[in-house]
């Protein structure tokens, strides 16, 4: 994989589109004009932690990602239990996406062709191909998802145009920035879900094993990726904000959540891009689907070889070099828990959808921090010759930060969940007992493994 291929692969599950339609009004309605300026001090901080886990990451050679950095930083045990949440983290956001593409497919096929079929027999189907294509290698999906995040790029460039065109009574809304707007204090909910846009950045250092050019292109990517982010939603959101108007953005998210950007696409581009618009609903989550899979199957393979999980899991295809029986599992667990929705009566996105991504994101926020620390505890314990900003400064403050987002997640869950309080205690609880597993594991492999323990997560580097 090059670059390019690992941008792709990093913003593709992000589903810029999905992102801007379903999620950005949630945004306003807990941040209102706020939304674009919140954008950028994320997109700061999280340059702050990339920097710290980039100059991590040249004395890491294993694809585990944030575990490895905690286990190298925090010990093996902490790092053993991030491995366990990083794994539920991914499943859950990956598993949970299929309730939003069986309703984008349902709705979709009754559309264009008239025909009525439920959301679990589109979002089954989507397994099937989620599954070939990770089945497939890395190649065919990078491709896959390039073409799909280009298309879906394109048609919120040409919204923001045409709305920049068509012109606004208040011009640009330069209140989106100011520090007295962005630092509101009841802005809690609204950063939870904004640094939500930054999940899988990490995800480079995944593939860092497949990646052409090594740690040079990790490196490149995991940047380009954090600062196109940040830059593309604070320019995408201020165009939505200066449509509406700074005053009007929080009523016009009350009124009509679910179509505040389709309303943008209707009264703003032809009727061609409309249509554009709505196909690419359906590829956007499914491009989302095929790179958390991508991720979430690494894992497994990931901690296959490490011994946490069986060892059966780390095999590759001899043709087409891909984790195939960590996909193979992934998959599985998929339609299990898209057959339990359906027999439960849950519904696909209040439960299946919100569900998941609360967690998944909740988990990902508290391995975020403890990186942050690890790194900090790992460059001064062994010694190494970074640079102070690198090693120390970059990294505490986005620690001091992360852990500040952390908590508000966990004061919002019920915002995040939608749920009654025994959903979010069981959600809440599920991520406990993860890393809870994890950690004894990891003490009963040292106990009655101790080659694979001392082996486990190792990355360092002379």
């Amino acid at each position: 994989m090059g670059t390019g291929s690992l941008v792709f692969t990093v913003l593709a599950a992000l589903a810029p589109l999905t992102l801007m339609v379903a999620v950005a009004p949630l945004h306003f309605l807990k941040g209102g004009s706020a939304v674009p300026g919140a954008f950028i001090l994320a997109g700061c901080v999280m340059t702050l932690f990339a920097v710290g886990f980039m100059a991590m990451n040249q004395y890491v050679q294993n694809a585990g990602a944030f575990y490895s950095v905690i286990a190298m930083g925090l010990g093996k045990p902490i790092g053993a239990g991030a491995s366990i949440v990083a794994l539920l983290a991914y499943n859950a956001l990956q598993i949970s996406t299929y309730g939003a593409f069986g309703l984008y497919a349902g709705e979709t096929v009754e559309r264009y062709l008239g025909l009525a079929v439920p959301w679990w027999s589109c979002a089954l189907a989507a397994v099937a191909c989620v599954g070939w294509l990770g089945y497939r290698g890395i190649h065919t999906t990078a491709r896959v998802l390039g073409c799909i995040l280009v298309a879906e790029i394109l048609v919120l460039v040409v919204l923001a145009g045409s709305v920049v065109y068509a012109g606004v009574p208040e011009g640009f809304p330069v209140v989106s920035f100011l520090p007295s707007n962005v630092f509101r204090t009841n802005n809690g909910a609204m950063y939870t879900l904004i640094f939500g846009a930054f999940m899988g950045i990490e995800s480079t250092t995944i593939f860092s094993e497949e990646a052409r050019g090594g740690q040079r292109t990790v490196r490149r990517a995991t940047f380009i990726a954090v600062s196109f982010i940040a830059i593309f939603y604070s320019v995408m959101t201020a165009v939505v904000v200066a449509a509406y108007g700074a005053d009007a953005i929080v009523y016009a998210a009350e009124r009509d959540p679910a179509n505040l950007i389709v309303n943008l696409f209707n009264l703003y581009t032809p009727p061609l891009i409309v249509e554009a618009m709505h196909v690419l609903l359906l590829g956007s989550a499914f491009a989302a689907l095929l790179a958390l899979h991508n991720v979430a199957n690494r894992y497994l393979y990931t901690l296959g070889r490490e011994r946490l999980l069986p060892k059966w899991l780390a095999v590759t295809h001899l043709q087409h070099k891909s984790p195939w029986r960590a996909g193979l599992l992934q998959s599985l667990l998929a339609v299990v828990f898209i057959v339990l929705t359906v027999v439960l009566g849950v519904d696909p996105y209040l439960g299946l959808l919100l569900w998941g991504s609360a967690l998944g994101l909740i988990g990902i926020i508290f391995l975020w921090t403890l990186c942050s620390t690890a790194i900090v505890l790992y460059m001064h314990r062994h010694g190494h010759r970074e640079a102070l900003w690198s090693s120390t400064m970059a990294p505490l403050v986005a620690f001091g930060v992360l852990a500040s987002i952390f908590v508000l997640a966990l004061s919002n869950v019920s915002f995040l969940t939608g749920g009654t309080p025994l959903v979010d205690r069981l959600l809440l609880g599920t991520g406990a007992l993860a890393f809870g597993l994890g950690i004894g594991a990891s003490l009963s492999m040292r106990y009655r493994h101790p080659d694979h323990y001392a082996t486990f997560a190792e990355g360092s580097r002379p």
